[in-house]
């Protein structure tokens, strides 16, 4: 899908065709007109007597014009010309955010944890008009607030989490995203966006194989890094992160990644239209209005042209 001129090309590979459609159109109307392919299957002397006695008349050659039109517009409608439908924020249920936060100990106490839970709130702010599912996840993952369109209640829910809101010890990211994807099924949401707030631990096999499954079922996995607290007794030097397997998650998931002070990169895919996140599977006539069809209904008019007498 491609834009031009204001408008969505569906099905840009047709492009292609128009200018072998343009060279044949040509080559009919050079032939149209006077006798046509006759002179190839009647010997010449004949056709010419034929002609002396006013056996033959000569074509005008209308034909070919209107088969030249029907064909240009046949073309442009396989091209996909399409524009945004307005009322696609209405289908709640095609692109749901789940927003899955670490509230274990070396993420709640860090110095960054009121700017992970205000990362939290700008990623659904992000989404526009879409609903927001948020789960809270230390060693076990809980969804404490269901699909909503509540930006106000999210808010209040989210600045409401802290490091004992989750009684079981440890971090464990591969059960969170377990329930985010559950989340997303039991929805039916076609095209979700699951954005994973922590600082990197217990990530390990369990959660790449659960960001392959989301990126399998049409969704997107995106992470955002949150520095932990810094042990008392840490030696001097770079300290090691959680951020490079944070990378390589959102990279299985089809997302993008960042850090909580610079989410940019997140909330440029969060904010994308419905079309765009959707692509040009089954649900896209639900997203966009193809002029295709219209153009084929006008194409019809020249084509039926050539059924006429005389054509």
């Amino acid at each position: 899908m491609i834009e031009l001129f204001g408008l969505a090309l569906l099905r840009p590979w047709w492009i292609l065709g128009l200018p072998v459609a343009g060279l044949a159109m040509f080559a009919a109307m050079r032939r149209a007109g006077g006798v046509g392919d006759w002179r190839r299957a009647v010997d010449p002397h004949l056709l010419d007597a034929l002609a002396r006695r006013g056996a033959v008349v000569a074509g005008k050659g209308g034909g070919a014009a209107f088969a030249a039109a029907g064909s240009a517009l046949i073309a442009l409608a396989l091209i996909g010309p399409a524009v945004e439908r307005n009322q696609t924020t209405s289908f709640r249920n095609l692109d749901t955010i789940v927003v899955a936060l670490d509230l274990s100990r070396s993420v709640a106490e860090s110095p960054q944890f009121r700017d992970a839970k205000i990362a939290a709130l700008a990623a659904a702010e992000a989404g526009g008009s879409r609903q927001v599912a948020v789960i809270a996840f230390a060693g076990d993952a809980y969804l404490v607030s269901p699909p909503t369109t509540d930006r106000k209640g999210l808010e209040t829910t989210l600045f409401s989490l802290d490091g004992g809101a989750v009684p079981d010890l440890g971090s464990a990211p591969t059960r969170a995203l377990a329930l985010a994807r559950k989340t997303l099924t039991d929805g039916e949401v076609v095209s979700g966006d699951v954005i994973l707030i922590t600082d990197g631990g217990g990530i390990d096999e369990g959660a790449r194989n659960e960001a392959r499954a989301l990126s399998d079922e049409g969704h997107a996995l995106h992470t955002l890094y949150v520095a932990p607290k810094e042990p008392p007794a840490s030696p001097p030097g770079p300290k090691p992160t959680g951020r490079p397997e944070l990378d390589a998650l959102a990279a299985i998931g089809g997302g993008g990644a960042a850090d909580i002070e610079t989410p940019g990169a997140v909330e440029e895919r969060l904010a994308r239209g419905a079309a765009q996140r959707l692509g040009p599977g089954a649900y896209a006539s639900l997203v966009w209005y193809d002029f295709g069809r219209w153009l084929l209904f006008a194409a019809a008019f020249p084509l039926l042209m050539l059924f006429r007498r005389g054509a």
